[in-house]
């Protein structure tokens, strides 16, 4: 991990004036890993992306002595001691209103700087926290991501070109006081906070629950890249406390989980592990002998998970509960 605050007090140094292979050079001296990006754009340049970052200063130096205008990539969380809260300006999105309302909630306070993206957003920087992963994540109908542990950020004085014209980006504020670091699991259950179904009273779903259902589907069918799988397969274990038939379930999620883009094959896999997640397979006894506990099959492969059900007609996707 880089020296606490490395990523920072460079940029601090740094001039605008700079060439982009003395500001890598630059990085790299002071332990924070680099690799380059393409020119005025933020596809990483080299095989493995992030994961060829180094500090190593031969490297470095090789890299940028090939392709000069290379935009420089830092890997955040760990590698960099750095964690960044990316507010995205694009189109009808504007992050800035769901960062200003986590600032009124005392959410995203301590940031060390704040960088100027060339297409209007910002990147607020924060200390990682020592010995804990961060994962990166979106919240993409905020438009605000986090770049922690499995993600990068284009730092300074790299430039993009937008419409056009070639902007850069640059330090626009810088905080005096002390830096602290984020919850960003915090900010991110602020910023895209998951519905949370009601348990019905009797054993089987109601007509709440399917309220419920309609606002799980739409959480899930919102999910952006990154996000899909896991929001999936957290919306399935929901289902699968409230009691609603797997088969019911599948109903569901494969339409709001093909709106977000996942295959319909990985749609069912993924609700499947989450039902026998929340609804183990009994133990059952050996026949042979009624005595040796033996590991059954899941009993959702029985109730119509993957085989019509003759006395029960198939809805389909477009027909699911609650969309």
């Amino acid at each position: 991990m880089a020296e606490h605050g490395a990523v920072s007090s460079v940029l601090l140094r740094m001039s605008g004036s700079w060439p982009l292979s003395a500001a890598a050079r630059e990085f790299a001296a002071a332990g924070v890993p680099v690799f380059p990006c393409a020119p005025v754009g933020k596809r990483p340049a080299t095989e493995h992306g992030f994961h060829d970052a180094t500090t190593d200063l031969d490297q470095v130096e090789a890299w940028w002595r090939k392709s000069p205008g290379a935009n420089i990539g830092v890997p955040t969380g760990a590698a960099s001691g750095v964690v960044v809260v990316d507010v995205d300006v694009h189109g009808p999105v504007d992050g800035r209103a769901g960062f200003d309302l986590a600032h009124r909630a005392g959410l995203v306070e301590g940031w060390e700087l704040l960088v100027r993206t060339p297409t209007g957003g910002m990147h607020a920087y924060y200390p990682a926290t020592p010995g804990m992963e961060q994962r990166s994540w979106q919240a993409a109908r905020a438009g605000i991501d986090f770049r922690g542990d499995g993600g990068y950020i284009i730092v300074p004085p790299s430039l993009r070109s937008i419409e056009g014209t070639t902007v850069a980006y640059g330090v626009e504020t810088i905080n005096t006081g002390p830096a602290r670091t984020l919850d960003a699991q915090r900010l991110r259950d602020f910023l895209d906070p998951r519905p949370t179904p009601s348990r019905p009273a009797s054993g089987g779903p109601d007509r709440d629950v399917d309220v419920d259902v309609s606002r799980l589907a739409a959480w899930v069918a919102a999910r952006g890249e990154g996000e899909r799988n896991r929001g999936l397969f957290w919306a399935a274990c929901r289902l699968a406390e409230n009691g609603l038939p797997a088969s019911d379930a599948l109903d569901v999620l494969t339409a709001a989980a093909g709106h977000a883009g996942l295959a319909e094959r990985e749609i069912a896999t993924t609700v499947r592990s989450a039902y026998r997640t929340v609804h183990p397979a009994p133990a059952r006894r050996d026949a042979r002998d009624g005595s040796s506990p033996v590991r059954g099959s899941s009993p959702l492969a029985a109730d119509g998970w993957f085989r019509p059900d003759p006395a029960r007609p198939s809805t389909g996707p477009s027909k699911a509960r609650g969309l």
